[in-house]
């Protein structure tokens, strides 16, 4: 059964992969992503300066999902351009995650991240932003103003990473953003934000920051994810190849994904949950789904959703 799959020219082993902020953030942790049973590594979102993020408790798994309100903790950029050589040396692809807290940050980040020669960048415009406004992907003018100005200094295959969109009209905006942008693939969903999780017993929330507000994930999300992959891979007509990103807990979940149009999977709650052995479960559990349908590689099936 063949799970690999090739994105912007790149090959990966295998679809299913962590997702940034999920057991990435050390070299520890990265390190381990690559010697466990992984499609590529995944760093952590990163920013010009190392952050510890937000005061604990930021993460909380509850049955269903999780939520969290990290605050970007990561070692800064430049201790990430120093790892990347040693990451691609353990054989997976590399895909290296850019964020920042405004918007020359991105500039600085992609130009030194880029000459570190990952296999892939994937630029976030979902994670924090300017304070009082709202994450830069919910911005279309400040999305396309920003992707082409880092696009000039991304020599290798660049990504974007989506917040979640509820409206029609959000994924027609953005879609229209992106083909102008020279996007070589597309990572959907992040968290969906401002959820608030209540321990009930203690009449208190469950995270310490913003009040309890934090970004949702986990099964909960797994139909907000389906239905933005869905969209963009009908608005690209599967031009543009998407990691599915949101609620992959099990083998079917990664097949749904691929049936809505992703040609890759992210983990991320699960992944926290369970541990590095989580890949070898889902892989198994892909391949068994596979089996089950009849089909032999992902490409069979891919975007083949059947509409009522």
């Amino acid at each position: 059964m063949d799970l690999s799959i090739t994105i912007a020219g790149v090959r990966f082993p295998s679809c299913i992969m962590n997702a940034s902020g999920a057991l990435c953030v050390t070299r520890e942790e990265l390190l381990a992503l690559g010697r466990s049973h992984i499609g590529a590594i995944v760093t952590k979102s990163m920013t010009v300066e190392p952050r510890d993020g937000n005061p604990e408790p930021r993460y909380y798994g509850f049955p269903g999902g999780s939520i969290n309100s990290m605050g970007l903790p990561n070692l800064g950029y430049k201790a990430y351009a120093a790892l990347i050589p040693e990451l691609k040396a353990m054989g997976n692809p590399v895909i290296a995650s850019v964020a920042g807290l405004c918007e020359d940050d991105f500039l600085t980040i992609a130009a030194t991240i880029n000459a570190a020669k990952p296999d892939l960048i994937e630029v976030n415009l979902s994670c924090p932003n300017i304070p009082g406004k709202p994450q830069i992907g919910y911005d279309a003018e400040a999305s396309e103003r920003l992707l082409k100005r880092v696009r000039k200094v991304i020599t290798v295959p660049m990504g974007v990473k989506l917040p979640p969109y509820f409206d029609p009209a959000h994924h027609t905006i953005m879609g229209d953003v992106i083909g102008r942008c020279g996007v070589d693939f597309l990572n959907l969903i992040n968290s969906v934000g401002n959820g608030l999780v209540v321990d009930p017993d203690r009449e208190e929330a469950v995270i310490k920051p913003k009040g309890g507000f934090g970004g949702l994930g986990g099964t909960i999300i797994k139909p907000v994810a389906l239905a933005n992959v869905r969209a963009f891979w009908k608005i690209f007509e599967g031009r543009i190849p998407i990691i599915g990103t949101g609620g992959v807990v099990n083998g079917v979940d990664a097949f749904e994904h691929v049936l809505c149009g992703a040609s890759a999977v992210q983990i991320g709650t699960v992944l926290v949950e369970e541990g590095l052995g989580v890949f070898a479960r889902l892989e198994g559990e892909l391949v068994a789904q596979l089996r089950k349908k009849g089909y032999t590689k992902l490409e069979d099936f891919r975007g083949k959703l059947k509409e009522l």
